[in-house]
Order: C-alpha cells, then sequence, then structure tokens
C-alpha cells in the first residue's frame, strides 16, 4: 500500500465482496496473486542457473550467426523431450557443441553475440524469455478473437525484443494516458466538489469509500468486445474496443509478465472507460456485497451496506452527467467551494509502475529484512529498500494538513525564528550532560547509534529465500536474549516464534551481536502489530536502549501504515510500556483483534495509538527545543515586564479574598479572564443548538450503550450503587417546575430521555443540557469497572460531546 493521507491505490478493499483479476488466458480461474508468484518463481530459478543453462534458454530464441547468412531463427534441441523438464530439475551439463535440429550449426553459432553480455542484461532477457512462452500458452488457450490478437501481437513484440536484445516498446498513436482527467483525478474531483463542507472525520469517511472504488476499478476484469456488443448493441464498439486493447497492454497482462510497463487502470483511462464499466460493476458490487455480507467483518458492514451504495449513486449521477464538472481539466476547489486543495485529499503514486526483478537474486528476503539504522545505512547488506529511513525535516508528514490558519495571540514568526536562532546556536546552550537528571532516557543511545556503536535491524525468517548465515546467527541470539530475560517463557514457544515466517523482529546490534529486540507480529488487515517479546539483555539495561528500540519500531510501522500497537505486559513490563505510551485504555475495536493475538493468563493487555506526525526516534531532541523555546521566550516577556509593584495590604484589613484581575501588574504579564461561554437568550436558537449536538452526539460509534434504559436483569444492583439516575436530580432541582414534566424525570432512557426532554422545551438553559449529558458519563464510570466496554464509550463520547459544545460556542474553547 502506497504511504499517502489520502485515497491510494491498493489490494481490494471490500473483502468477500472484491473481485481478484483472472491471469491473461485462464479463463477467469487464476488469480493475479498465484498466477504472477509462479511465474517469479520461475524466473527465480532460471536466473540461479549456471551461464551456460541460460544460454541454452537464450538460443532457443536467437536467429543463427554462423558464417553463410543462415536463416534459422532459433536454435533446436536434436532429441527433444516427450514433455519439457522441470526447471529445477534439468541437468545443468550443457554443450555448446550440440547442432542445431534446424539448421546443424552449433549451439556455439546461435549465442555468439551473447559471450559479452552482462549477467544483469542475461537475466533481463531470460524474464523476457518466460514472458514470451506464457504468452504463447495464453494465444493457444484463449477462445475470444479480440483477446487472442492483442496476446499475438505482445507474443511477437517480446520475440524482437529477444532477437533484438532491446527493451520492449508497444508501438501505439498514442501513449498513456489516454484521457484527461484520469478516472483517479475525476474521483478526487468528485470528493471535493460534493463533501469538502464535511467535517473530518465524516471526509475520512468519504476518502475511504472513494478508495475502495478505485481499488475495485483497477482490479476490474473488463468485458471483452463481443461480449459487450450482445449485451449493447448500440454502444460505441470501436471505441470500446480501443480502450480494451489499451487496458489488455498496459494494465492486465504487465501484471503477469514483468517484462512490460504495467500502469494503473484509474491513472491512464478517464470518464469513457468508467462510463463503459460503471452499470454492470455497481450491480455486481452491491449484488455480492448483500450475499456475502455475513463475511464481511462488522467494522466494514456499515460503510459496504449502507454508505457505499450511496456514495455509488451520487457518483453515478456525475459520471453520466453532460455538465458534471469534476471532469472538466480546469476543476478547482476554489470554483466548487471547497476548502482543501486537492492534493491534500488524494496523493496517488506515479503514474508508471514497472515491475522488475532483481537482476542479482538478493539473499534476504527484502520483506522480512531491511534495516532501519540510519547511522549504518551504508555499510548494511540488509537493506534492499530504504525502509526504516527516518524521515527529513523537509519532507511532509503523511498526514499533514494545510498550513494552519494564524490563531489570534499567536507568537509573532520573527520572535520565534530569532529564539530559534538561540537555541541552535551551541556556544549559547551548553549541550545536556547524559548523566543529568534533565536527559531523555533514549539520549545515551541516540549518540551511540550515531557514532555507529549499535545499529537496528527488522529481520525475519523465510521459506522462499536461501538462508543467510548472518540473520540466522541473529535470530539464535535473539532466542538466546528472550529465553535468558523472560525466564518464565517455554524455550521452545520463543524459538517457534523467532523463526516463525510470519513474525518480525527488531534486533539491536552491538559490536556484531544481538543485544536486545522486540518480536512482533504485523496484521495490516485488521490495522494493529502484536508484540510478543521484548528485552534487553541485562548488562546493557538502564541505557535508554529499550525506549530506542520502541521509538524505531513506532516509525518502522509508521512507515508501512499501522498505527496500532497491542501486547500482553506481565507485572514487570506494564512499567516500561506505561513509559513508551502504552495504556490500558485499547483504542482497537474488539471485534478486530480478538481471535488474532496471542492470549496470556496473568498479563494485561495494553495498546499504543500511533502519531504519524511524531518522529519518535527524535522526539526527546524535539520536546527539548520547545522547552528551550518557552523559557527563552519567557525570560524575554519577563525583561519587558521587569516592573516591581508594592504587595498587597487589603488582606490586613480583614478581607478574604479579591478578583485575580485586580492584582497590580497581572494583566500586563498577558493573563486574561476565562470566558464563561455565552448564554443564548433565544429560546429557539438554544433549542436548535441543542439538538444539533443532541443529534451529533445519538450518532456517535460509542453512543450505543446509552440508547436505551439500563434494565435490572441486565445490571443486577445498578439502582442500588447509583443513587441518582438520570433525570431524578433535576426532578428535585425543578420540583416547582410545570407538573407535566414530572413523570419524565424518574425513568431512565438516557439519551431517549434527553431527546423527549428537548421536544418538551425543558432545557431552558445550556446548564439543563450538560448537567443532564454529565449525569449519564458518571453514572456509567460509577457503576462499570474501568477495563469494561461501557467505561471506554462513556470517555470517548464524553471527550466528544465535549468538543462539540466547545465548536458551538456554548463554552471557551
Amino acid at each position: 500500500m502506497a504511504d499517502s493521507a489520502g485515497i491510494q491505490q491498493g489490494s481490494p478493499a471490500i473483502g468477500a465482496a472484491g473481485l481478484v483479476p483472472a491471469a491473461p488466458g485462464a479463463g477467469g480461474t487464476e488469480g493475479a496473486a498465484g498466477g504472477s508468484a509462479r511465474i517469479a518463481v520461475k524466473k527465480a530459478q532460471l536466473r540461479s542457473s549456471p551461464r551456460p543453462k541460460k544460454l541454452e534458454k537464450l538460443g532457443v530464441y536467437s536467429s543463427c550467426k554462423a558464417e553463410g547468412a543462415c536463416k534459422c531463427n532459433g536454435w533446436k534441441s536434436q532429441n527433444p523431450p516427450p514433455t519439457p523438464p522441470r526447471t529445477d530439475q534439468q541437468c545443468s551439463t550443457v554443450n555448446l557443441q550440440e547442432p542445431c535440429r534446424s539448421c546443424s550449426h552449433t549451439l556455439g553459432d546461435h549465442v555468439t553475440h551473447l559471450e559479452n553480455v552482462s549477467e544483469e542484461e542475461m537475466n533481463r532477457l531470460l524474464g523476457i524469455v518466460l514472458d514470451v512462452e506464457y504468452l504463447y500458452t495464453c494465444v493457444h488457450k484463449e477462445e475470444d478473437a479480440d483477446t487472442k490478437q492483442v496476446y499475438f501481437s505482445l507474443f511477437k513484440l517480446l520475440r524482437k525484443s529477444i532477437l533484438q536484445m532491446g527493451k520492449p516498446m508497444l508501438e501505439a498513436q498514442e501513449s498513456p494516458p489516454f484521457e484527461k482527467p484520469s478516472i483517479e483525478q475525476g474521483v478526487n474531483n468528485f470528493v471535493q466538489y460534493k463533501f469538502s463542507h464535511l467535517p473530518s472525520k465524516e471526509r475520512q469517511t468519504i476518502m475511504e469509500l472513494a478508495k475502495m472504488f478505485l481499488n475495485q476499478i483497477n482490479y476490474w476484469q473488463l468485458e471483452t468486445p463481443s461480449q459487450r456488443r450482445q449485451r449493447v448493441p448500440n454502444d460505441d464498439a470501436a471505441g470500446y474496443k480501443a480502450n480494451y486493447t489499451r487496458w489488455l497492454c498496459y494494465c492486465n497482462v504487465p501484471q503477469f509478465c514483468d517484462s512490460l510497463p504495467r500502469y494503473e487502470t484509474t491513472q491512464i483511462f478517464g470518464r469513457t472507460l468508467v462510463r463503459s464499466v460503471f452499470t454492470v460493476m455497481r450491480k455486481q458490487l452491491l449484488e455480492q456485497a448483500r450475499q456475502e455480507k455475513d463475511k464481511l467483518p462488522p467494522e466494514k458492514r456499515t460503510l459496504i451496506l449502507t454508505h457505499f451504495p450511496k456514495f455509488l449513486s451520487m457518483l453515478e449521477e456525475e459520471v453520466y452527467s453532460h455538465s458534471s464538472p469534476i471532469w472538466s481539466q480546469d476543476f478547482s476547489a476554489g470554483a466548487s467551494g471547497g476548502l482543501i486543495p486537492i492534493h491534500t485529499v488524494i496523493s496517488a503514486p506515479p503514474v508508471a509502475r514497472p515491475l522488475y526483478y532483481s537482476p542479482s537474486p538478493v539473499s534476504v528476503d527484502p520483506s522480512t529484512c531491511g534495516s532501519v539504522s540510519p547511522a549504518r545505512k551504508t555499510a548494511s547488506v540488509l537493506e534492499p529498500n530504504p525502509v526504516g529511513e527516518k524521515r527529513k525535516p523537509s519532507e511532509p508528514l503523511p498526514h499533514e494538513e494545510n498550513k494552519r490558519p494564524r490563531v489570534v495571540g499567536d507568537i509573532p514568526m520573527e520572535l520565534i525564528n530569532e529564539v530559534m536562532a538561540t537555541i541552535t546556536d551551541p556556544a549559547a546552550v551548553p549541550e545536556t550532560s547524559l548523566l543529568s537528571a534533565h536527559s531523555a532516557r533514549d539520549e545515551a543511545a541516540r549518540h551511540e547509534e550515531r557514532r555507529g556503536v549499535i545499529e537496528f535491524h527488522v529481520i525475519g525468517n523465510s521459506l522462499n529465500q536461501k538462508p543467510n548465515k548472518r540473520i540466522l546467527m541473529w535470530l539464535v541470539g535473539l532466542q538466546n536474549v528472550f529465553s535468558h530475560q523472560l525466564p518464565r517463557m517455554p524455550k521452545e514457544y520463543i524459538t517457534r516464534l523467532v523463526f516463525d515466517p510470519k513474525h518480525k523482529t527488531l534486533s539491536l546490534i552491538k559490536d556484531g551481536r544481538v543485544i536486545g529486540g522486540i518480536c512482533f507480529r504485523m496484521f495490516p488487515s485488521q490495522g494493529f502489530t502484536e508484540i510478543v517479546f521484548c528485552a534487553v539483555t541485562s548488562n546493557e539495561q538502564v541505557k535508554g536502549y529499550g525506549t530506542h528500540l520502541m521509538n524505531h519500531l513506532k516509525e518502522y510501522h509508521i512507515k508501512h501504515d499501522i498505527l496500532n500497537f497491542l501486547t500482553y505486559a506481565d507485572e514487570y513490563a506494564i512499567g516500561y510500556f506505561k513509559k513508551q505510551g502504552f495504556s490500558k485504555d485499547i483504542k482497537v475495536p474488539k471485534a478486530k483483534y480478538v481471535g488474532y493475538i496471542k492470549d496470556y493468563e496473568g498479563a494485561t493487555l495494553m495498546g499504543c495509538e500511533l502519531n504519524p506526525s511524531i518522529p519518535y526516534t527524535e522526539f526527546s531532541v524535539i520536546i527539548k527545543k520547545q522547552k528551550e523555546i518557552i523559557k527563552k521566550l519567557i525570560e524575554r516577556k519577563q525583561a519587558q515586564i521587569r516592573k516591581v509593584y508594592p504587595g498587597l495590604s487589603c488582606f490586613k484589613e480583614g478581607v478574604r479574598q479579591i478578583p485575580i484581575e485586580s492584582i497590580p501588574g497581572i494583566r500586563e504579564t498577558g493573563w486574561k479572564p476565562i470566558g464563561k461561554g455565552k448564554e443564548l437568550k433565544d429560546p429557539d436558537q438554544l433549542y436548535s443548538t441543542l439538538k444539533t449536538i443532541l443529534q451529533h452526539v445519538k450518532s456517535h460509534p460509542n453512543a450505543w450503550p446509552f440508547m436505551e434504559p439500563v434494565k435490572k436483569t441486565e445490571a443486577p444492583g445498578y439502582y442500588q450503587v447509583i443513587r441518582f439516575p438520570h433525570g431524578y436530580e433535576h426532578s428535585i432541582y425543578h420540583r416547582n417546575t410545570l407538573a407535566k414534566r414530572l413523570t419524565l424525570f424518574f425513568t431512565e432512557k438516557y439519551l431517549k430521555t434527553m431527546s423527549e426532554r428537548l421536544k418538551s422545551r425543558y432545557y431552558m438553559t445550556r446548564k439543563l443540557f450538560m448537567a443532564d449529558m454529565q449525569r449519564i458519563f458518571t453514572n456509567c464510570r460509577e457503576y462499570n469497572p474501568p477495563e469494561s466496554e461501557y467505561y471506554k464509550c462513556a470517555n470517548l463520547l464524553e471527550k466528544f460531546f465535549y468538543t462539540k459544545i466547545k465548536e458551538a460556542g456554548l463554552i471557551e474553547k
């Protein structure tokens, strides 16, 4: 998945309802992952063969170079086997003097042009050879004439590339993109045009739906032109056939033949293609979603079954409308009244995404091993991709919004720059000693990493790659560290998880040996990672290594778009995890992790939510600088207002208290009286404002426990514990109000009761409304234990409620 704050390209998002593309020529029976994986395995096997065996393979597709202008276009074995042998079972001995069955010249005469070719170039040509053989099979299996013709054209193109030792270039009148704006840009514009006015949370839901739609198009199998003619006889057959041919050449076939450059459907096609597939696609997607709704995760069910159909209906109007502005190349957020620039909604990867294999097989699986130690990046042989490279200060953060508007009271930027120049001057600010009480926990570890004393690597076992000796030694070292530091954990269990290919370990290396690590398993589909083991060898503890390990792990997961950690901590580890930002308040929905993570008796489940805007490995440095900035600003302010006022003598005269604002000099320091919030005088305006807030609260995901009355059978003893159910306290306080309201207040109906009170115009002031709502949360926390689902819902809903109250201006922000 691409690292993006907006709508990204990726695997199908609908899960059970998503369609997977079929391999060319497979009749729709072979999945994309399976077909491309098998081809990749064959290519890897062939590229690891001896050079003579490679020459034999290339000789079959190489013209004869013998003297006499031989016209043979490929070497053929004298005694071909009845069935082609498997690549891994072929004999490694190849005779270059073996004659060709067609022209009688030797194999060596067919491959003389390859004698001085590099291994890298030879591997590239071998990749094309396997793609040629695969397309040859597709041509013979395919029944549709139009598709067969495209396969055959690509077959000839790749065959020609081998003969000429060139790169395959599709010869066409037009090159991608074929229409502007693209489908992806059109959906961008649609989100801006229709939903830019929504609050951020609702807008995020819309972006998820748009992402879902784009992914489905990228993985959608277009019907053949002949099938479309039968279904829609009066359609533009020539236009659809042209787009179908382009889709096969640039999007579909390159998924399996990686010697051809690959493009995403949504990035090179536009409105014309989406019009031709939208109706059928919408019908099939919704039908599949309804049929397989029981297989959908609970958190996705409402999104797919309720919101997605509405989203598609609105998009359909814009797709088939002749006057829709979203397909205009001149479309801008300003024209539609939007406030957010387009690039902050959807940040797409580059249009072209060729799929290339590494010319020489890497001994370590990139998916299970990568360095995350910037200090030793150049020395590491484990990092084919910079998966753990730190973000540069100038690099925009993944979820960074536009530049925020200035707030009244903000410190002038000139002053900030002046102070920054002071605190970054080594002569002005002395370096904090590592032994100082004010130094950060990870400061010593960070200094050691910069000097190259320690390194951090994400490593793991692999069943697909040849074992790497150094990785295996580190894994054994990690097993020993975990076994010694976690004596109550069975060694066999530790060994099984450390060497399990599904688990990875962030290892801490010092002087070439393992001194600590964090073993974890990622669940990208569920949005969290389980931390299994975390330990540092005893003689290397209290040096900040544990904190720095966890900070590296956090940055690694931010790069991989996983923003939640879960772990079971024993009584000795709870303190450590609390210092690293973990708490017992789990943000991940229970349905997401139940059945996925390992359960431990006597341990406490803890969670940590990551903030993608924080560079965790430098976090303590940033905090230190912020403290210095505040300190300098205070010193400057003190210098400006350095004025001594006489002491207060009023208390000697018997005065018990005075208003704060009457203290001489208090306002000069920048103090301002705290506002108490405005009380709406107009009853209709108050009613409308409170009604809107209550509707927002009732529609919140965490409001479900408070919608219905508490039943004595479900909560035994509730009315003994809760002396003042919702409504009771106000019936006493307002006993002089109208008698018709009294029967309402002794019932325990939570939000339903508040709705009824609102309709009866009971809430004459905001304080009554807020007191009722607060009683709901107080009662819930008083009856339920802190680790319960209800307790957590009360906290989250209370926070949301006061946010809405502040937005409405009923209390000061």
